[in-house]
């Protein structure tokens, strides 16, 4: 199941990028972002409650607390650039960089959360690089 829901994030994510850069012309990127974050936050919600999980909430660590944060932070931080970038360039050469955090989420992952990097890994992230850089230059 995990596979078909990474292949529909690939998907939302192609459309996301396509329909922003149509979506920010003549907008700024940082009002555009709060628009899409507002859509998300309603969007997650109406979720929860659909699924009946909101009773979790309750459950919830401060450790957890804090990491979700820390991550929703980061990711703002995320949408924030990538709508600067998507408004300024073009959308074919900003995306394949954004997709660089691939790369990097396999380096955070081996140094911080302590997950095997093995060969495949390494060769995948250098053919991605270089893919990335193909790409773009």
């Amino acid at each position: 199941m995990w596979l078909l829901y990474a292949a529909l994030s690939a998907v939302f994510a192609a459309l996301t990028s396509i329909l922003a850069k149509v979506g920010i012309t003549g907008v700024n990127s940082t009002l555009a972002t709060a628009v899409r974050t507002v859509v998300v936050l309603i969007m997650a919600w109406v979720m929860v409650f659909v699924s009946g999980t909101q009773t979790g909430i309750r459950g919830i660590s401060g450790k957890s607390w804090l990491f979700i944060v820390l991550s929703g932070l980061a990711t703002g931080a995320s949408w924030l650039c990538y709508y600067k970038a998507l408004q300024i360039g073009s959308a074919s050469k900003v995306v394949p960089i954004d997709k660089m955090s691939v790369v990097l989420t396999l380096i955070l992952a081996f140094v911080f959360l302590h997950e095997q990097f093995t060969w495949k890994s390494a060769v995948g992230s250098i053919l991605i690089t270089a893919g990335t850089l193909f790409m773009v230059l």
